[in-house]
């Protein structure tokens, strides 16, 4: 997930957990929106064919690694999101994701509007997919 103030990008892996796709951006208004819109859809996925194992989230920090003003709102989605799923939640740092799915985008998408749509849930893909090649390294 990449949370944001006003959209939260999901991204889901296939079943191997090898690559990461974008799948979609949720508007929401308040951090209690974004919760409750975030855990009505995972549950939604948990009962899908193949599931969910897991939940991972970009954690903001500057680029030297410390806290950013963003970094305890998400921490706090978190912990609110950990109340309404038995699915662990990691982290992953989401330092440039944003940028890096704008370069993705903008290869294939001249517009911006268009482009803009989908970031949030390319940014997750992004995330997720630092994930997951962390994870299959160690």
């Amino acid at each position: 997930m990449d949370v944001g103030a006003r959209r939260v990008g999901l991204a889901i892996s296939d079943v191997s957990c090898t690559l990461a796709r974008p799948l979609e951006t949720i508007a929401v208004t308040s951090d209690a929106d974004a919760v409750d819109r975030v855990a009505r859809r995972v549950h939604e996925l948990v009962d899908e064919d193949g599931g969910l194992a897991a939940i991972v989230v970009g954690m903001p920090t500057h680029l030297d690694g410390t806290p950013s003003p963003q970094t305890s709102r998400v921490a706090a989605f978190i912990e609110r999101l950990k109340t309404r799923t038995s699915l662990t939640i990691a982290t992953e740092g989401e330092r440039l994701s944003s940028r890096e799915a704008e370069s993705r985008l903008a290869v294939h998408e001249r517009d911006w509007r268009k482009r803009k749509k989908q970031l949030d849930a390319v940014a997750a893909a992004v995330i997720l997919q630092d994930y997951l090649d962390r994870e299959r390294r160690t």
